[in-house]
C-alpha cells in the first residue's frame, strides 16, 4: 500500500496466582503455552507483549503498557481459571474490543491419568469465560470469545484470529491515516451529504479540504522522465487501451499519477472523495479526462478513490479492501427480472483486484450526468460469491453498515464503459432491492470478491456501530 499502517494488538494470557506455588509444574506449562499462542498471531500486525497475568498489579502494568500504545484490540488467552479482577484492569480504560480465546490445550481428557495439576494445566481453560464476560458486560465492553483446541492444531480458531486482526487493522488505518475531500459532493446527492467533525468524532477519519485549483498544478514539478516512463508502463500494463496503447499515449496520465502518488504520502492520505463540476477546459479538463484511471491506479495501491465526493462509499471501499484485497465501488443499475438478477455497478474509478481478466480504458465525449468526458475504465469481477458492504447514517449522526452477500454469475453485461455484475442473491432479485433499500443505505455500496460478513461485523463492533445483514 502507498500509505502503510500496523495494527496494534495488545496480547496477554491469565491464570490464578493462587494455583502456582501449588503446582510448580504449571509455570513452565503456562510460559510455553503463552509463547506458542502469540506465534499464532499473525506478523501483519504488530504485538504490544502484557505477558501472563496472575495478580490484579500485573494486570494493571499491562493495561499501562496497553493504552500508552493506543491498542486497537486486546486479545486475552486463558490459560486456566482465573479471576475476572486478573483481566479487568489490564482493560478497564481502553474503548477497543476484548477477545477471549478459550484453547484448550489437549483435545480430550485421558480421565484415569489425569491429575490435578494437568487438569488446570491442560484441561480448564473454559472455566474462567463466562465470568470474564459477565464482567466485561457490567464494565461497558464489547467482547467476544473463540473456543478451539491446541491438540491437532484448530483452523477454525485461526481463522478467527487472523479476522479480527483485519478489521483491527481498519481501526488503526481511519485513526492514522486521512481522508482527502477534492471539491464538494454531486450537487442534489444529500444521501451522500456528511458532517466531518461528527465523522472525525464517531469513526476516528480526519478530512483533508482540497480545492481543484491546486490540483490542477499537482504534476507540474514531476519532471523525472524514469519515473513517468515506469508509471506509463504500470497503465500499460493494467489496462488494455481501445484502439491500442503507448508509452507516449498514457505519458500526461502517467504524470498525474507520480504526482498523486507523492502527494498521498506526504498527506498520509489513504481515503478520496472527489467530484469536479466545472467547466472542464484548459488543465482542468485534462486532468479532468484522465482522474478516472489515475484514482484507478491509486485504488490498485490501497487508496479508496470514491467518485461524485461520496465521503461514505470511500470508508466501505477502504475496509473491504483492508480486510478482503478488493474493493470496488458500485451501486444498483437494473434488474434482469428473467433471470431473477441484479445488475450492480458503477462508473468512475475501479479496483483491479476484482477484476478476472484485464481491465479496458476507452475515451467516451461525455461523461453521463458529469462535466466533461475522457477516459472511462471498465473492470470484470471476479464470479462466484461477492459480498457488498454500504455505510449510511440515522437523524442522529449515528453510522451504520448495510450488508449482504450474493454470487456473481456469468452472463451478459453492460458494454457501454462501466463495470457491472450479475449477482444472484439468496432472497431474489426483487426482494433482495425492497430489503436493501428499506434499509436506508446511501445509493452506493462497495463491492468485494468472496465472502465477509463476519469480518465487517467485528469491523463494526470497532467503531460501535450497528449491521443490518440482509441477506447471506
Amino acid at each position: 500500500m502507498l500509505v502503510n499502517t500496523k495494527a496494534r494488538i495488545g496480547v496477554f494470557s491469565i491464570a490464578l496466582g493462587a494455583y502456582l506455588p501449588q503446582f510448580p509444574s504449571l509455570v513452565p506449562e503456562f510460559e510455553a503455552q503463552y509463547e506458542a499462542f502469540k506465534k499464532t498471531i499473525p506478523d501483519t500486525v504488530e504485538i504490544v507483549d502484557g505477558g501472563i497475568v496472575t495478580t490484579k498489579e500485573l494486570a494493571q502494568t499491562a493495561g499501562d503498557k496497553f493504552r500508552a500504545a493506543d491498542v486497537d484490540l486486546v486479545i486475552l488467552q486463558l490459560l486456566t481459571y482465573a479471576t475476572s479482577y486478573n483481566m479487568l484492569p489490564a482493560v478497564r480504560d481502553l474503548d477497543v474490543p476484548v477477545v477471549l480465546v478459550n484453547i484448550q490445550k489437549k483435545k480430550a481428557p485421558d480421565y484415569e491419568n489425569t491429575d490435578t495439576a494437568t487438569w488446570l494445566g491442560e484441561l480448564y481453560a473454559c472455566g474462567a469465560v463466562g465470568e470474564m464476560v459477565a464482567d466485561l458486560e457490567r464494565a461497558g465492553k464489547r467482547h467476544a470469545v473463540i473456543t478451539g483446541v491446541v491438540e491437532g492444531g484448530d483452523p477454525e480458531v485461526q481463522a478467527e484470529i487472523e479476522a479480527w486482526c483485519r478489521a483491527a487493522q481498519v481501526r488503526r488505518r481511519f485513526r492514522d491515516t486521512n481522508l482527502a475531500q477534492i471539491g464538494r459532493p454531486y450537487p442534489g446527492m444529500m444521501d451522500l451529504y456528511i458532517d466531518e467533525t461528527n465523522l472525525y468524532h464517531r469513526m476516528f477519519l480526519y478530512t483533508k479540504q482540497f480545492d481543484w485549483e491546486k490540483m490542477w498544478a499537482i504534476a507540474d514539478h514531476i519532471t523525472d522522465d524514469d519515473a513517468i516512463r515506469a508509471k506509463a508502463q504500470d497503465i500499460l500494463d493494467t489496462f488494455d487501451i481501445e484502439g491500442g496503447g503507448t508509452i507516449e499515449k498514457v505519458w500526461e496520465m502517467a504524470k498525474y499519477v507520480v504526482a498523486f502518488e507523492e502527494w498521498v504520502k506526504e498527506e498520509q492520505i489513504a481515503f478520496i472523495a472527489s467530484h469536479y463540476d466545472g467547466f472542464a477546459q484548459g488543465k482542468a479538463g485534462v486532468l479532468d479526462s484522465m482522474l478516472i484511471p489515475a484514482f484507478s491506479m491509486l485504488i490498485k495501491q490501497g487508496i479508496a478513490c470514491a467518485v461524485e465526493g461520496d465521503i461514505k462509499v470511500a470508508m466501505a471501499m477502504s475496509i473491504l479492501k483492508t480486510i478482503s484485497g478488493t474493493g470496488q465501488l458500485s451501486e444498483m443499475y437494473s434488474i434482469d427480472f428473467g433471470k431473477d438478477i441484479c445488475i450492480i455497478g458503477h462508473s468512475g474509478s475501479g479496483d483491479a483486484a476484482i477484476s478476472e481478466q484485464k481491465p479496458t480504458m476507452k475515451i467516451v465525449p461525455v461523461f453521463h450526468g458529469k462535466t466533461g468526458g475522457g477516459y472511462l475504465t471498465q473492470f470484470y469481477p471476479y464470479l462466484g460469491p461477492v459480498t457488498y458492504l454500504g455505510i449510511t447514517q440515522d437523524r442522529d449522526g449515528h453510522f451504520k453498515f448495510v450488508v449482504a452477500e450474493g454470487v456473481n454469475e456469468e452472463g451478459p453485461i453492460f458494454t457501454f464503459g462501466d463495470t457491472n455484475m450479475r449477482t444472484r442473491f439468496s432472497c431474489g432479485a426483487r426482494e433482495f432491492c425492497n430489503r436493501w433499500s428499506e434499509a436506508g443505505p446511501t445509493h452506493h455500496m462497495a463491492a468485494a470478491t468472496g465472502r465477509h460478513i463476519d469480518t465487517i461485523v467485528k469491523v463494526a463492533k470497532f467503531f460501535n456501530v450497528p449491521v443490518d445483514i440482509i441477506t447471506r
